[in-house]
């Protein structure tokens, strides 16, 4: 028996995302002022009741918000703003402790990581062992919020209004994390990752562990850059390629493997215009002549972390 579930931590977020689809619909002026307050309210119903609901009607619910999506019909409401001399007021008065709730994200995770699953009274734990570290992220981020709080002395109406803006402001690419990873997962129960396994085995050398290595980097570089999101790319590639050659055949550590293969994947996320959440969306948001002008500030740094990664991976996971 668990206290805290991966559950509760849905039940939060389809509480935020229910009152983004509530605000919504109370805008009389917004552009889609239904269409929006639908997508959102499905969004929200899938993390509230996503156990209770048959996975089929949860699957035409998806479909419906991609169809809502790609008529048009999901825009950001005119929400308005602090004046920018305001903003600036409060800039200068926090400084640099503004960064303080953003840093505390992934040290409580760590910690919560390294510790919460550990925590047992009889037979039953603190949190659920098997997500720790999902559990750990959704705890940060409360933990994170109430020291903004404490830092900005912003009324509670605040976050609520801001947070709303800012989903609203990502608009539909919001769902595209989960939506590819699902993806990855239907792609790699298809058997994808068999037949990538094997093109890999005919067309490379993969007797030699270095190669091995290098073809795991690469497809999870690659295939993110496909997908868009590197979960997606994990179930195939590390189903395909990892597991079957760095582990099985060269004895490879799949801890090791698994941690540094996202690293590659994620190395692709910098470069791929199909990770809209990370490089189109900020774009938007920046309001930048040029869409793309943060994947190009990225390759560069992308593609030599990658080669990195790669070399580090090699010397680590043979070695532990």
């Amino acid at each position: 028996m668990n206290l805290l579930t991966l559950d509760y931590i849905y039940y939060i977020l389809g509480i935020i995302v229910a009152f983004v689809a509530f605000r919504v619909a109370m805008d009389k002026n917004h552009p889609t002022r239904w269409g929006s307050a639908l997508f959102w309210g499905i969004f929200s119903v899938t993390f509230l009741f996503g156990k209770q609901i048959p996975p089929l009607a949860v699957g035409y619910l998806v479909l419906l918000m991609v169809i809502v999506a790609s008529i048009g019909k999901v825009k950001a409401g005119k929400e308005e703003e602090p004046a920018k001399a305001e903003r600036e007021q409060h800039a200068k008065r926090l400084g640099g402790r503004i960064f303080i709730p953003a840093l505390l994200i992934p040290v409580f995770t760590v910690v919560g990581t390294l510790t919460l699953g550990k925590i047992q009274f009889g037979s039953t734990h603190l949190v659920d062992p098997k997500n720790v570290t999902l559990i750990s992220l959704g705890l940060s981020t409360i933990i994170a919020y109430a020291a903004a709080q404490f830092l900005t002395k912003a009324k509670a109406s605040v976050p609520m209004q801001e947070g709303s803006r800012l989903m609203q402001a990502v608009g539909w690419a919001i769902i595209l994390p989960q939506m590819l990873s699902a993806l990855g997962g239907t792609f790699a129960a298809a058997g994808v990752g068999n037949v990538v396994s094997k093109i890999v085995g005919d067309v490379l050398p993969t007797q030699y562990a270095f190669v091995a290595v290098a073809a795991y980097c690469l497809g999870m570089t690659i295939f993110t850059i496909v997908m868009g999101n590197a979960f997606a790319a994990f179930a195939v590639i590390t189903g395909g390629i990892g597991v079957p050659l760095i582990v099985q055949l060269h004895g490879g550590n799949p801890a090791i493997m698994a941690a540094l293969g996202m690293f590659a994947g994620y190395c692709g996320t910098l470069m791929t215009p199909m990770a809209a959440n990370f490089n189109i969306v900020p774009a938007m948001l920046l309001d930048l002549k040029d869409k793309n002008a943060v994947i190009k500030a990225q390759v560069p740094i992308a593609i030599p972390l990658m080669l990195v990664n790669m070399l580090l991976m090699y010397v680590l996971v043979y070695q532990f």
